[in-house]
């Protein structure tokens, strides 16, 4: 796995541009809430300490990963936002819903970034089970929101 001799959380503060003048939308699915809360947490706070003002942070709920697209488009559309990140997670089951709901998304997201001059990171965890899901939100791999937020502040300043 891409992640298994990494740690998602490990940044070098000193090489991340300050992010005080940025503004940030993070776009957060329900599903899987127990995941998607803790890539928010990580994302929220390495935000915060590269210096982001909590005001200059929006959040936004969305029902699943689906709706990821249609959420981040409405924030890049309504909140002059510097940056989105889209965060989300499916974990495989029994059909192959998982494959469509996976494709779709990245599609999607690829889609904003081509059509749209604010960048949308995906931060969305698609993982075969529960534990690698809990293992890259905050587990033995870091954190992949706390990556995305480092994607963010490093897109955000190359877009403007």
């Amino acid at each position: 796995m891409a992640t298994e001799n990494k740690n998602l959380s490990v940044y070098d503060k000193n090489k991340i541009p300050n992010a005080k003048d940025l503004r940030f939308g993070i776009v957060v699915s329900e599903w899987n809430g127990q995941i998607t809360e803790a890539l928010f947490q990580g994302a929220q706070e390495a935000l915060l300490d590269c210096g982001a003002l909590p005001m200059n942070i929006i959040r936004w709920n969305v029902p699943g990963s689906f709706e990821l697209t249609f959420g981040s488009k409405k924030m890049i559309n309504t909140q002059k936002v510097d940056a989105v990140i889209a965060i989300g997670s499916v974990i495989r089951g029994e059909t192959s819903h998982f494959d469509f709901v996976c494709s779709a998304t990245a599609q999607g997201i690829k889609d904003l970034n081509v059509a749209y001059d604010v960048p949308v990171i995906f931060c969305v965890l698609t993982d075969d089970n529960m534990q690698q899901s809990l293992d890259r939100s905050g587990g033995k791999h870091g954190n992949k929101g706390t990556e995305a937020a480092i994607a963010a502040i490093q897109m955000a300043v190359l877009g403007k």
